[in-house]
């Protein structure tokens, strides 16, 4: 399957720069809880940083936070989001978790991240999905009927 990707902006750019300042400035170093940053963009261009609180019953991701940080800020729409590892590791994907809770939460959001070829791409979550199961306080769970990956 042929997942589409769209070369990073210079707006990305500076979102992928924020996470890396949000884990540089809070790492513990490369064995340490903090290891991992995140930042998000709102769709009015402010852009929320949130750094891992990793614990061994499985704190929050760096993601999460940062959608935690944009939430309580006010921000309700949110167009793209990263994640960078400390000690230089660079931009991370999102793990499966993180990865449904931006399809529920924010269903169209972009997602930057490495590609096999070694460069950085973004990509709309839907494409991170396949076959997903959605959930909603309202409606909870029920397969997706939306596009699947690799639908223009």
């Amino acid at each position: 399957m042929k997942i589409p990707t769209r070369e990073l902006t210079a707006a990305d750019h500076e979102l992928v720069d924020l996470a890396r300042a949000v884990v540089d400035a809070n790492t513990d170093g490369e064995a340490g809880v903090h290891t991992m940053g995140a930042a998000v963009r709102a769709a009015d261009g402010t852009m929320y940083g949130g750094i891992n609180l990793y614990h061994f019953t499985g704190g929050p991701c760096a993601e999460l936070v940062a959608l935690g940080n944009a939430r309580a800020s006010g921000a309700r729409e949110l167009t793209t989001i990263v994640a960078v590892g400390n000690m230089g590791r660079g931009v991370v994907g999102p793990c499966g978790r993180d990865r449904q809770v931006l399809f529920d939460y924010h269903p169209g959001i972009r997602v930057i991240l490495p590609t096999a070829r070694g460069v950085i791409a973004g990509v709309r979550i839907e494409d991170l999905m396949p076959f997903v199961t959605a959930w909603s306080p309202e409606e909870g769970s029920k397969a997706f009927e939306g596009e699947q990956p690799g639908t223009p």
